[in-house]
């Protein structure tokens, strides 16, 4: 029997590993990011044409290569940041394990330039398929620029995977803010397709923030500083009033090496568990820094997860680091038992300076408090001012027809007349339900699961028929957005004009709304918008839709009336015959029961 087991080709190898390594566009960009931070830039620029799948470009001014560096940096394994197994625990760069630039070789057309600042010339290396095409000299900046073409264009198999551009365009806009949020003190900027969606300036971590998310993110951060023996921990939460219900603003770093972590991220929700609701998530950006001895950053292929010496510890510090942060600025109750505010204006006593003063007495000598007056509503006969009974019946006006209704309800005449729906004397119980007499019972109506099943119904169907009717604004309202919710916007947008949105882009991330679906209020334009992005990211993170389907739903839940509103006999009335047209009545698009039927024979068997 013949020998079966032999060596894969290293071509093989590369594109096997590149599985792990490069698993989109954002993979790409992320390991040459780290790579141009590696060689200390201090300018680093990202070209990115067809969402990454055509061209991905980054040019740095890092000190650049040698031409032996330049060749050798298409190794498997080849790297300048380890010699021996004990250097992995004491990594402080990005990249470590030379994989990067093998892997991506091996998947696309690359193209190198690099060039050291001791040297006349740089060097030009075009490599395909993990084969050298051509390696020769070429005149350039100090620095590297590396262009990756055609990603998996031998592997159609993993490129027929990747996802449409809106989608793949943001998880590379989601690789460029994590590395662009780490390293204020280097200057970033991103193009895509000709445009430039990024410029970030040199500045602290809170200019980087508000230039990445916007100008409004400025009044919404809130400090945090912590130091201790084993770890330093600085950066920004978001105040309460500001989380969102989804996730995806949320960024850990340890040593400037972003993170997932679902251990700390309970920490962080734990110091907001009395001030957040469950399915709201705070906004943090934090940095820690740890001696490298004490992690483990080699555990992940991506190496977005790390392992802690002492997570418990780790985990300590940074729930009190939080906690201590919002007390500290007021945004939860806090007490400092070591001061005493009443005290804290006072000053000391300085006789030098201060002049000590008798206090006087002010005595009026005509004052006669048995006197009987007629100023002032005093009667001659009476010590003490009567009360007036004039406007008396003012103060029912609002009482008065509120125990009505009240009274009208609870001494209403049982009526067995009602043979159906449209013979019916409904009210509201406490704002969140409709009851509805029957005839051989009560119909409790749940409004806001009822209103969001009729809308879901009608938005999808304008969805698919393109039959969705406009109500424009008086006065068109432009939105700003962050890069990220901007290409979301802009992959919906045809959906959103067929369902009655009349929106146009207006410049760098920005739109205008000059109409919203006449089944909303449109009483903030902006809000609704930004309101239904929300809804939207939280309903593709929970449940798996089409997206016309997906976009129905948000759209239904963000305008639906919601419980605590106040409707009246008519309203009622007409959301209930809308609710019986639907397809499905009997339940809310969240799968819960729209309304429940109470039997007579049921309200008896209460009562014995």
């Amino acid at each position: 029997m013949s020998d079966i087991i032999h060596l894969l080709p290293d071509s093989v190898a590369n594109q096997i590993a590149a599985g792990e390594v490069i698993q989109r566009p954002a993979s790409a960009v992320k390991e040459l990011l780290e790579n141009a931070i590696d060689a200390n830039a201090t300018q680093i620029k990202l070209f990115v044409k067809d969402a990454g799948k055509s061209l991905i470009q980054i040019i740095d001014n890092g000190k650049g290569m040698s031409e032996t560096d330049a060749r050798m940096c298409f190794e498997r394994h080849a790297t300048s940041k380890i010699r021996k197994a004990e250097d992995l625990f004491e990594i402080r760069t990005m990249g470590f394990r030379g994989e990067a630039m093998a892997s991506i070789a091996a998947i696309a057309q690359v193209e190198l330039k690099t060039k050291m600042a001791s040297q006349a010339t740089g060097t030009l290396i075009e490599i395909e398929g993990s084969k050298i095409n051509k390696q020769e000299a070429c005149s350039m900046t100090d620095g590297t620029q590396i262009s990756i073409k055609n990603l998996f264009y031998n592997i159609p198999a993993r490129r027929n995977f990747l996802k449409s551009n809106p989608v793949e365009l943001r998880h590379i806009i989601e690789e460029f803010q994590r590395q662009a949020l780490a390293h204020p003190e280097i200057f970033f900027s991103m193009h895509h397709d000709g445009q430039e969606m990024f410029h970030l300036p040199i500045g602290n971590h809170k200019q980087r923030i508000t230039a990445i998310f916007g100008n409004q993110y400025n009044e919404r951060l809130v400090p945090v500083e912590e130091s201790t023996d084993i770890i330093t921990i600085e950066g920004y939460i978001g105040k309460p009033q500001f989380a969102k219900k989804t996730r995806g603003e949320q960024y850990f770093f340890v040593n400037k090496r972003f993170i997932k972590d679902p251990y700390l991220n309970h920490a962080i929700n734990n110091a907001f568990e009395e001030l957040l609701s469950a399915d709201s998530f705070p906004f943090y950006v934090l940095f820690i820094d740890i001696d490298p001895k004490h992690i483990d950053v080699n555990v992940h292929p991506t190496k977005t997860e790390i392992k802690f010496e002492d997570e418990k510890l780790v985990y300590a510090i940074l729930r009190a680091a939080v906690k201590r942060s919002l007390g500290k600025y007021s945004v939860s109750p806090s007490i400092d038992f070591n001061t005493e505010s009443s005290f804290s204006n006072l000053k000391p006593f300085n006789p030098s300076t201060d002049e000590i003063r008798i206090p006087t007495i002010a005595v009026n000598p005509t004052f006669n408090p048995f006197e009987k007056r007629h100023q002032s509503g005093y009667v001659p006969g009476q010590t003490q001012m009567p009360r007036s009974n004039a406007g008396w019946e003012a103060l029912y006006e609002i009482v008065k027809p509120a125990e009505e209704a009240e009274q009208s309800i609870l001494h209403q005449e049982p009526n067995t007349k009602h043979t159906d729906l449209s013979e019916r004397n409904t009210f509201q119980l406490h704002q969140r339900f409709i009851v509805s007499p029957i005839k051989n019972g009560i119909l409790m109506i749940d409004q806001q699961a009822a209103h969001e099943r009729i809308l879901f119904e009608r938005f999808y169907e304008s969805l698919h028929n393109n039959a969705g009717t406009s109500q424009q604004s008086l006065f068109p309202q432009s939105v700003h957005m962050n890069a990220s919710d901007f290409e979301l916007t802009k992959m919906l947008l045809p959906d959103l004009q067929q369902v009655g949105f009349d929106i146009q882009e207006f410049g760098k991330n920005a739109f205008v709304i000059h109409g919203v679906p006449a089944e909303i209020n449109a009483s903030n334009e902006e809000q609704i918008l930004m309101g239904l992005l929300e809804s939207y990211k939280q309903q593709s993170g929970i449940q798996k839709f089409e997206q016309k389907e997906q976009l129905a739903r948000s759209l239904a839940k963000q305008s639906a009336i919601k419980a605590g509103k106040n409707l009246s006999q008519e309203e009622m009335n007409h959301l209930i015959d809308e609710l019986f047209a639907c397809e499905l009545p009997n339940t809310g698009i969240n799968g819960k029961a729209a309304f429940v039927r109470i039997s007579i024979e049921e309200l008896a068997s209460y009562f014995g």
